[in-house]
């Protein structure tokens, strides 16, 4: 998968260092997946939820919350994972980041 983009991440981890391990990982394991519907992105994050049009996943034994779209992949398209939040569980819970990243 492409991810775009990085930085809300890296700036996420400056705020809250014991997140960046768990971010990288992240990274680094869907660069390398091809998922084709949510299906695959369960298989490899089993407690990852689908929220309106966004997937949710936790990050740090849930105490985080990762914010994505997915612009699922196909025979010949790689698939794009847009980055839309990260967020604390708290700040997840307040339900605000619905309406900012256009997830209903």
């Amino acid at each position: 998968m492409h991810i775009i983009a990085r930085p809300p991440l890296h700036e996420f981890a400056r705020n809250h260092p014991d997140a960046k391990k768990p971010l990288d990982v992240w990274w680094k394991t869907v660069r390398k997946k091809r998922w084709m519907k949510f299906a695959d992105v369960r298989s490899t994050y089993s407690s990852a939820d689908m929220v309106g049009n966004c997937v949710v996943f936790n990050i740090r034994g849930n105490k985080y919350r990762l914010i994505v779209k997915i612009d699922y992949a196909t025979e010949t398209f790689r698939g794009i994972v847009l980055i839309r939040a990260v967020l604390t569980h708290a700040e997840y819970d307040r339900g605000m980041w619905k309406e900012d990243c256009k997830c209903p």
